[in-house]
């Protein structure tokens, strides 16, 4: 992949990762009103999307620089939201209160996590050690 192309891609990841984080922390901290109007949020699954947003951010910096580190940092950040998922369909069994967008919502941000995941490993982690 072209080094311009990784560097697009990791624009998309910085917006992603910012738009992640104001959503996310205005619910935390209850910024504008927006606690409220999340309805049966999930606090550990917000907390977990909060956490990954500063990881998302500093991916796209490894993307942009072509850092063989980026790849980790992704898994990791793929690992906590599967970890998240899991303890949100423990939650969702044992009858807890929540919303069925929460659902969807993590079943794509974990196919983006993934997505990127693959393309650090594909095209960072596997570059050769002169060319990074």
């Amino acid at each position: 992949m072209k080094p311009v192309i990784l560097k697009v891609v990791a624009t998309i990841l910085v917006v992603f990762a910012l738009i992640t984080l104001f959503m996310s922390g205005s619910v935390i901290f209850d910024l504008l009103g927006i606690r409220e109007k999340e309805g049966n949020y999930v606090l550990f699954v917000v907390i977990s999307n909060f956490i990954c947003a500063f990881l998302y951010l500093i991916s796209a910096y490894g993307l942009f620089f072509q850092k063989k580190w980026t790849t980790s940092l992704l898994s990791t950040s793929l690992g906590i939201l599967l970890l998240s998922f899991a303890g949100l369909l423990w939650h969702i069994n044992t009858g807890g209160i929540y919303e069925e967008q929460t659902v969807k919502a993590m079943i794509f941000r974990i196919g983006i996590t993934f997505a990127y995941t693959i393309l650090a490993w594909r095209y960072i982690s596997k570059m050769p050690e002169n060319q990074n």
